[in-house]
């Protein structure tokens, strides 16, 4: 497996932007908003996160491709494609995780 199943799912979630909401759950993401997508990432990620510290493999793969699914509806809804995250992580790619940390503007 590459990263194409995850660029035929963002492809799917793309299709489903304009579905009917009553027979699509991504058409019914879309409908309510950001916020609700956001949401749900943020739900799928802590569900992730309390698999790994139960260290139960099986939710933690189960929860991150439940994750992965909520994060390429957000990122149709950004109008952010796994490409442009790809290129980001390419670019870090070989530099030490501090590195790069310290070289972001401070905030």
């Amino acid at each position: 497996m590459t990263a194409e199943v995850l660029n035929r799912l963002f492809a799917v979630v793309q299709s489903r932007k304009t579905a009917d909401p009553q027979t699509s759950y991504t058409a019914k993401l879309f409908s309510k908003g950001t916020e609700r997508i956001a949401q749900k990432v943020g739900e799928e990620a802590v569900e992730t996160v309390i698999a790994g510290v139960k260290k139960d493999k099986e939710h933690v793969v189960s929860e991150s491709a439940d994750l992965l699914y909520h994060l390429c509806v957000l990122w149709a809804d950004a109008e952010v494609c796994p490409e442009d995250v790809f290129k980001v992580l390419e670019q870090r790619e070989g530099i030490s995780g501090i590195t790069e940390k310290n070289s972001r503007p401070k905030e």
